[in-house]
């Protein structure tokens, strides 16, 4: 949500080395949940036995579960309240939140994909389809956090809430996780990977800079933003550069189809 962008001629960086940092540790936080968590759920494949066997047994893998879920409940918390003091102290764009306008760009593209309109809605920082992805992850992560912190300590949670708590709190904390997983494994890695407009991989998130071009099909809100000008006008002049590229080139190849072949003596 802070104001990372910076541009140069032809790449932008989009992310600092905070935000990079920052995702690597929830791939590997997340990782070890997803590995740890559905070995206990399924705990009776041959494939969740092996890795229970694989990591010294189902003790071992309850600890690291919950470890893991303790480092990700703080990156979850430390991310919240670096948000808020961003927004509220230091009057950061709150570039995430959902607004009318990703709701009309939802709709846009739909027209779009059915012919209906010339080019798909122009995005912002974030575009809708990722602004929808990261809050359908943070909740699930928050609903996990909760659960779990429930199921960790059943007894003495039970001393404050009736024992339904427990089987509830079970059921939503797997269930939760495997939607979790899915928006990961189905959307976010089709968009970051396989998606045709990226692939073979959208490297922002690794390099933290994006190259121009694709700042303009994808974020074209944010790049006329940073170049000061009118989304047409960004439009507008890179078809005219465009055109004068394509017309240099055309008037190069004229020349060298002019020009005598060269000999050799040899």
């Amino acid at each position: 949500m802070e104001p990372d962008t910076v541009i140069t001629r032809t790449v932008i960086q989009r992310f600092r080395s905070a935000r990079i940092a920052e995702h690597g540790l929830h791939i590997f936080l997340f990782g070890a949940l997803v590995i740890t968590g559905i070995s206990q759920k399924y705990h009776g494949s041959d494939l969740s036995l092996w890795l229970i066997v694989q990591m010294g047994g189902i003790d071992w893998v309850r600890m690291v579960h919950r470890f893991a879920g303790l480092l990700f409940t703080l990156a979850i918390c430390t991310h919240l309240l670096i948000a808020v003091f961003g927004i509220v102290v230091r009057r950061w764009q709150p570039a995430l939140l959902i607004s009318k306008k990703d709701i009309d760009d939802a709709v846009h593209n739909v027209r779009y994909y059915i012919g209906l309109e010339p080019r798909p809605a122009s995005g912002g920082r974030f575009t809708y389809e990722q602004k929808f992805e990261y809050w359908g992850i943070l909740t699930g992560g928050l609903i996990m956090i909760l659960s779990g912190l429930l199921l960790w300590k059943p007894v003495l949670v039970t001393r404050f809430l009736p024992g339904e708590t427990i089987p509830a709190a079970k059921v939503l904390h797997s269930n939760e996780a495997l939607v979790v997983f899915l928006i990961i494994a189905g959307w976010h890695i089709y968009n970051a990977i396989f998606s045709p407009a990226v692939f073979p991989m959208n490297m922002s998130i690794f390099t933290g800079t994006i190259s121009r071009e694709r700042m303009k099909e994808d974020h074209l809100l944010e790049l006329a933003r940073i170049e000061r000008r009118s989304p047409d006008e960004v439009l507008r002049e890179d078809a005219a550069e465009s055109g004068r590229s394509a017309r240099r080139s055309d008037g190069r190849d004229a020349e060298e189809g002019d020009s005598p072949p060269e000999t050799s003596l040899l």
